[in-house]
């Protein structure tokens, strides 16, 4: 956490003792001491609640109160447990954060986007840094825990939520959409669903997408990015546009628009903004 908090910092005595100071209020306590001594600490019920009164009016929102239950018999505390996959997704923030991307108030986790059939897509991280020239950015954070085309499927999803029309959209916009299959091509970005969520890139495409990859070997990844490649491969290819949205260069020929979606890895002939970030190379995300 004290790479989160404090990047410039080389160890993390001032983290520490701002704990310290924090439980002396009872606003924190520490949950649970791994094998390597390591303490994980958790917020009180009154830290949680301070805490949601200073974030959430900002529009930050606060994660579920983790309450303090006790053994009747064995008085020994229940449910203390520590989550790899959420350390593996602050660790990335704090990567991001250490490499100058985002604000430590910038960063959202298990953000949560609804399909239209009303299944909740949530993305491990969410980054919004527009001075380091990132609006917005999605993040999957992946231990190997799960099967490379688990990962696609969540790529599909992403995608398709990316096609979707805003409640409110015009009455002859949906019936395009409706006409036939295919048709949601033919809207332009500004009019779906993901522009009001989130802003624009700048840049053609969908909401960028990045798969980081931790804990695991760099074999591991490159088979992982391979079927990504392959079977994933229309949710992200590039492709054009029909007719109505292309335009003309200066030049007069005609310009390909940008890919529908991003590709999973970084790739420096791509126009897409997704990157492939890196537990594998290094524990760092990644930077073009």
């Amino acid at each position: 956490m004290w790479k989160l908090t404090r990047p410039d910092n080389k160890h993390d005595k001032l983290t520490r003792d701002t704990l310290l100071d924090l439980q002396d209020h009872h606003l924190v306590r520490i949950e649970l001491i791994r094998e390597d001594q390591r303490q994980v600490w958790v917020l009180t019920k009154r830290g949680h609640g301070e805490a949601k009164r200073l974030l959430e009016p900002k529009g930050i929102r606060v994660s579920a109160l983790r309450e303090e239950k006790y053994d009747p018999v064995t008085g020994k505390l229940l449910g203390a447990s520590y989550d790899d996959h959420a350390a593996a997704v602050t660790s990335t923030a704090a990567e991001l954060h250490r490499a100058g991307i985002g604000h430590r108030l910038g960063f959202a986790t298990e953000i949560g986007h609804r399909l239209g059939d009303g299944y909740v897509q949530r993305a491990d991280l969410v980054v919004r840094a527009p001075e380091a020239g990132v609006p917005v950015m999605l993040l999957e954070i992946d231990r190997r825990t799960e099967d490379a085309y688990d990962l696609v499927a969540k790529l599909r999803r992403y995608w398709e939520w990316g096609r979707l029309l805003p409640r409110d959209a015009a009455k002859h916009t949906v019936d395009l959409v409706r006409s036939r299959p295919g048709a949601i091509e033919d809207v332009d970005h500004e009019l779906r669903l993901w522009r009001r969520v989130y802003p624009s890139t700048g840049r053609e495409g969908l909401v960028p997408l990045a798969f980081v990859f931790a804990d695991t070997t760099e074999a591991k990844v490159a088979n992982t990015v391979a079927v990504l490649e392959e079977a994933g491969r229309r949710y992200w290819a590039p492709r054009r546009y029909d007719s109505l949205y292309r335009r003309r260069s200066p030049r007069g020929t005609t310009a390909r628009q940008c890919p529908s979606s991003s590709p999973p890895w970084n790739n420096s002939r791509s126009t897409a903004p997704a990157r492939r970030c890196g537990g594998a190379w290094g524990g760092r995300a990644s930077r073009r």
